[in-house]
């Protein structure tokens, strides 16, 4: 038990095209939950954690927190930095301790992002740690990302090849269509599922990574807006749509905002229902078992991943 890279992760789900789970953290209870259906599942698991969560509960609380479950559970976890804006904190990371950090130069020309992700990749391979990187832009606004639609781009396959050549990095993200948060489309949802088959067909060794791809559950969305909540049409990415990406190269599979729909619906659900309750614990517990049942599904149901660690 301990943390370790995704990079044999990565090359055992190529091989036989599952994906990777990699879940966003911000406290206790959401990590719990996440290691704990991952040790039921015994599935392979990546902890990720955003410029949000570094400023919510802060780099060393978290990385704490994540050495607890895996001493309470025995699962083994990733540590991933999640959209690390620039080579400091890729650096600081490193130096802290994550087994993986990705560099985001996407909002780069495409020059200066070759020129930057070589100089995280560099540093992290020099520690013994894995790098992601990211090509192509994609919409939506999550933590500190806000990328208008208009401006998003997908990524270009050519570029696509010649970027991993040149940099030497780990794993890719790419843009086909998903985006942050929880109103990724407003008409019908849609992938490009050609562009994706030819960079997989150009960089087949190369793990490829799926941001924005909460499915925006409707049973969660429901339970909000039931109880409380305002979140009117919310869309994500249709599972049978990330099933169909993960045949495909795709190895990491991002999830965030599903998350947050789990738990906050549970929260809401008690709170309305037991108005008396002021113990947190009696209402971040069947948050965190919300996390834990919906992780499971995700596992078993879309990645392709129990029994796969």
């Amino acid at each position: 038990m301990a943390l370790i890279t995704s990079e044999e992760m990565f090359r055992k789900a190529l091989e036989a095209d599952y994906a990777i789970g990699a879940f966003n953290v911000n406290n206790m209870e959401i990590i719990q939950g996440i290691v704990e259906a991952a040790g039921e599942e015994n599935a392979p698991l990546i902890l990720q954690v955003s410029a949000g969560a570094r400023k919510y509960a802060k780099a060393p609380y978290l990385r704490h927190l994540v050495e607890a479950a895996i001493e309470d559970t025995g699962v083994d976890v990733c540590l991933h930095l999640d959209h690390g804006e620039d080579f400091e904190i890729c650096k600081q990371c490193v130096d802290d301790g994550f087994t993986s950090v990705m560099i985001d130069g996407s909002k780069h020309p495409y020059e200066e992002n070759i020129a930057l992700t070589k100089e995280v990749v560099e540093y992290a391979h020099a520690h013994g740690v894995v790098v992601e990187a990211e090509l192509g832009r994609l919409a939506g606004i999550e933590d500190n990302i806000n990328v208008d639609a208009r401006s998003a781009s997908f990524t270009d396959p050519d570029e696509a090849a010649e970027f991993v050549e040149r940099t030497g990095v780990d794993s890719l993200a790419i843009a086909i269509g998903t985006s942050h948060g929880a109103y990724k489309f407003k008409g019908e949802p849609y992938l490009d599922f050609e562009r994706l088959k030819e960079i997989h067909k150009l960089i087949p060794n190369t793990p490829l990574v799926l941001h924005g791809a909460s499915t925006v559950l409707r049973e969660f969305v429901d339970r909000c807006n039931e109880y409380g909540g305002e979140i009117p049409g919310a869309q994500g990415v249709p599972e049978e749509m990330i099933k169909e990406a993960v045949k495909h190269g795709v190895c990491k599979v991002n999830i965030d905002t599903d998350l947050r729909l789990a738990m906050t619906a549970e929260i809401r659900r008690v709170l309305v229902e037991q108005p008396e309750v002021f113990d947190p614990r009696k209402y971040l517990g069947p948050g965190r078992d919300a996390i834990k049942k919906m992780v499971q599904h995700k596992i078993r149901n879309v990645l392709n991943a129990s029994n796969r660690r």
